[in-house]
């Protein structure tokens, strides 16, 4: 579907299966930040066969409508946060292999020869940093022969980064229902977001570059925790978004009392992640309550690049738009945008493939 800004004119195309038929929503113009509403309420899927009309009623005495319930009978706020937060052990677990990767990363006297040996001692990992290292993505289809050879031709950024992908990409590619995200969608997304983080990163200091490669991975791993509770309150939530002028975020914060990015943060403390990234991703939604967390605007900018690129995130990702002074924060122009986001679909179209097999 192809739409167009009634201020600048600029166009855009959204892929036919992220756009929400039957219902009213909005997406913001790249390029002059107007916020164009789309109305499709009237209209139907594509390709959908007619269907046979409902014979009419006859007029009834119309009933005032009844008053928005958003899930009144559930548990929400405080009291459901720290429900969830008393069931963090039971929680997903960050990849052993992952969090020690990070570590020696992290350090500066580490060199590349103790990461490929953490590798090699889990298989399972080993064999899909492998896989990926032969993607199309790194230009050398059949040539990696094992984790020492990755070592030697792809250098030691690149190959913490296969870590990460390769031990996360399982936690992530999850079916969601709460969130009306197929398994992989989420991934797409997420991967997406840790390119772009990457590339903007790259663009004032190449050392963050991995930090917020590895941020922009799990910035929405909190969707994997509410997800349960988004689903049982699946009433609440189709009910409260039914006037096409809500974000699913703003239904999170209503209905639950606290949005994902909150969770993810929690969920970061528990996966011992540095203070600079849990609070860049918790606040990566709006990052000007971030108190200057430059990773936090760059999450952001990522994350809504992503999203304009067709890499959303279920029931929100048509709705999600730009906060207002990002591009001047991080110093980008349209072209800079426009060049991101080729380079971040190119990264995802030649590693999509590998991270999903297996």
């Amino acid at each position: 579907m192809k739409i167009e800004c009634p201020d600048c004119r600029k166009a855009y195309k959204i892929p036919d299966e992220k756009i929400p038929f039957g219902k009213k929503f909005a997406v913001s113009c790249l390029n002059c930040k107007k916020r164009i509403v789309i109305d499709l309420r009237s209209e139907a899927k594509p390709n959908k066969p007619p269907q046979p009309k409902k014979p009419e009623k006859k007029a009834q005495a119309v009933e005032p409508a009844p008053e928005p319930s958003f899930g009144k009978n559930q548990p929400s706020g405080i009291k459901l946060k720290y429900g969830i937060l008393r069931t963090l052990d039971d929680l997903p677990a960050m990849p052993h292999v992952v969090q020690k990767a990070q570590g020696i990363m992290a350090r500066s006297d580490s060199n590349i020869k103790e990461l490929a040996r953490v590798i090699e001692l889990e298989q399972a990992i080993a064999t899909r940093v492998l896989k990926l290292a032969n993607s199309s993505y790194y230009g050398m289809s059949g040539k990696v022969s094992s984790i020492q050879h990755a070592s030697v031709l792809l250098g030691f950024k690149a190959l913490g980064d296969l870590i990460s992908v390769a031990g996360i990409s399982n936690l992530m590619s999850k079916n969601l229902k709460g969130y009306q995200l197929d398994s992989g969608d989420l991934w797409r997304h997420s991967i997406a977001v840790a390119f772009g983080s990457r590339i903007i990163a790259n663009r004032k200091d190449t050392e963050f570059g991995n930090l917020a490669f590895f941020a922009g991975l799990i910035h929405d791993a909190g969707m994997l925790i509410l997800d349960p509770y988004v689903y049982e309150r699946k009433d609440s939530f189709d009910e409260f978004m039914a006037d096409g002028e809500n974000t699913f975020l703003n239904a999170e914060k209503t209905i639950l009392g606290f949005d994902h990015s909150e969770i993810a943060s929690e969920l970061c403390q528990k996966w011992k992640i540095p203070n600079d990234q849990r609070i860049a991703i918790k606040f990566h939604h709006n990052p000007s309550k971030s108190d200057g967390n430059e990773l936090a605007f760059i999450l952001h900018m990522a994350d809504y690049i992503a999203m304009v690129n067709g890499y959303g995130t279920g029931t929100n990702g048509a709705e999600y738009h730009m906060e207002e002074g990002v591009m001047d924060f991080l110093d980008l122009r349209e072209e800079d945008v426009e060049y991101i986001k080729k380079d971040v679909q190119e990264s995802v179209d030649k590693m999509s493939e590998e991270v999903h097999a297996g």
